[in-house]
């Protein structure tokens, strides 16, 4: 059995409930004993937390939450003296077997119903665009990739995966795999998304507000298609993801570009009355920046006051190094007015195509009827293997030794970076997987591109990132996703040489 923090076996061999699913509520109130009992009594209540499962130690839970062991240990102390849990010997914490169980109709500790007038703000338009941006597609012919949000198969788990697959292609799990399930998706990947990817972003989250897509990218559509009309507004980042835009212009909205700065996208920079706002508040894409908790409460703030919605594409938060990844706004919403996009395309493989999206149920049900009309359900058989790899705990193994490398990887390009005088765009961020940059006034960042490619060099050019006729043309991104760390060095060392090259003299 997997040894990954999703899943893993305990003494008892119970499953045990990894210790990245409990996040302390920064707005609740109390002493952080009482917040820490109350948060594992409402995962019980909702039914997250199953009769027989393995709480984290102590002590892990503790370093986890940033908290004193004693503490927690005197909240456990509470929770079985309230039959929420019981101790076995040395073995640790499990829930109870006799824990209060939720009932079929209970609602979620905590949920507040949506004020949103969901048939006004639906709209529908169909999109189209070109994704690629120029960027060659035999990028691994390329001595120096560094190219964005591709895969490198020496940190893929092949071995898993094809086991997954072929589990997947059973008997057992024919029927999955091959019937028409209509407008369902899988219930083992709801389940895995419900329980654990969610609840990592602090986000609690019935079926009916969960549905699979065929990535990030599809979530957007999805929910552009169905908010955003000729008559209604949209916010976007500037610069901000081209793949968006392509699609908010087929829905003939109104687009309004708000600049990004180092903390990310201010609600005080916000044009009066938008309809909806889209936003990558915990790694923009794709300056890096991240928004600090007070500027998410701020746009909720916004958001309640002026009547619009909120897309939230959590863009690269699992690859956060160094620190935890900031709650999700999705997790800060106490009105329902956040539609949360996620993705296991760019941390599992991009060819994968697997995302999701949440919101209140009466938005999902509108998202669900829509996906249906185009092509029903994501497909079964990779919804059921993704199931597999996930539930197993290979993904988290898989997660971790993708953000040891990357970090390993990053430090090597800021050395480098520094070392050769290149110029960072924006505030250096923990985590993700690129750097902004800012090419020496008078450089075009399209010539160097294309200067580099003869030298086995690649890399983006800013451009296609900002939609304005007049945008500067001097960024450019770097990503080191896809080479090896021994690589960065000359490939930064040639940039710089190229750069010299084409700053124009005097």
């Amino acid at each position: 059995m997997s040894t990954g923090a999703a899943v893993a076996a305990g003494n008892s061999g119970q499953k045990m409930i990894a210790v990245e699913s409990f996040l302390l509520d920064p707005l609740q109130e109390g002493t952080l004993q009482h917040r820490i009992r109350q948060m594992v009594a409402e995962g019980i209540l909702s039914g997250r937390l199953r009769p027989g499962e393995r709480m984290p130690s102590s002590r892990k839970l503790a370093v986890h939450l940033g908290v004193s062991r004693l503490t927690v240990t005197l909240a456990y102390a509470e929770l079985v003296a309230d039959d929420y849990l019981h101790a076995e010997g040395r073995s640790g914490y499990f829930v109870s077997p006799t824990a209060p169980q939720p009932g079929k109709t209970q609602p979620r500790p905590n949920a507040k119903p949506s004020t949103v007038d969901w048939v006004r703000m639906l709209g529908h338009r169909p999109p189209s665009g070109d994704l690629n941006r120029g960027k060659p597609r035999n990028w691994r012919e390329f001595s120096y990739p560094f190219i964005y949000g591709q895969a490198d198969p020496s940190l893929f788990d092949h071995a898993n995966w094809r086991l997954c697959m072929m589990q997947s292609l059973g008997l057992k799990d024919f029927d999955r795999m091959s019937d028409d399930q209509f407008e369902q998706d899988d219930p083992g990947l709801l389940e895995y998304i419900a329980r654990h990817s969610l609840p990592r972003r602090g986000i609690l989250a019935r079926p009916d507000e969960i549905l699979v897509t065929l990535g990030a990218q599809n979530a957007l559509w999805l929910a552009a298609q169905l908010l955003l009309n000729q008559r209604r507004s949209a916010v976007i980042e500037e610069p901000g993801y081209p793949g968006l835009r392509d699609i908010l212009t087929q829905t003939r909205c109104r687009m309004v570009p708000v600049p990004i700065g180092p903390r990310g996208l201010q609600s005080a920079d916000l044009p009066p009355h938008p309809d909806v706002v889209f936003c990558t508040p915990s790694h923009h894409c794709p300056t890096g920046a991240t928004m600090p908790l007070e500027a998410r409460h701020d746009l909720l703030r916004a958001a309640q006051d002026q009547d619009f919605l909120i897309v939230e594409d959590d863009y690269e938060f699992e690859i956060a190094q160094g620190r935890a990844p900031l709650p999700a706004l999705k997790s800060l919403d106490p009105s329902g007015r956040v539609i949360h996009v996620g993705s296991f395309s760019k941390s599992l493989f991009p060819g994968l195509r697997l995302g999701f999206m949440v919101g209140p149920a009466p938005f999902i049900a509108e998202a669900r009827a829509l996906r249906a009309t185009v092509l029903r359900h994501p497909p079964g058989l990779l919804q059921r293997a993704a199931a597999r790899f996930l539930s197993l705990g290979h993904y988290d193994v898989m997660l971790r030794r993708l953000s040891r490398s990357f970090a390993a990887r990053r430090e090597v390009m800021l050395a480098a970076i520094g070392a050769e005088g290149l110029m960072i765009a924006n505030a250096v961020e923990n985590g993700g997987s690129s750097i902004w940059m800012r090419a020496p006034d008078g450089v075009s960042a399209t010539a160097l591109t294309e200067a580099l490619k003869p030298q086995g060099v690649l890399i983006e050019r800013g451009l296609p990132f900002f939609g304005a006729t007049d945008a500067p043309d001097n960024f450019y991104r770097i990503a080191y996703s896809s080479i090896a760390s021994e690589r960065i060095p000359e490939g930064i060392s040639r940039i710089a040489r190229t750069l010299k090259t084409l700053q124009p003299s005097g």
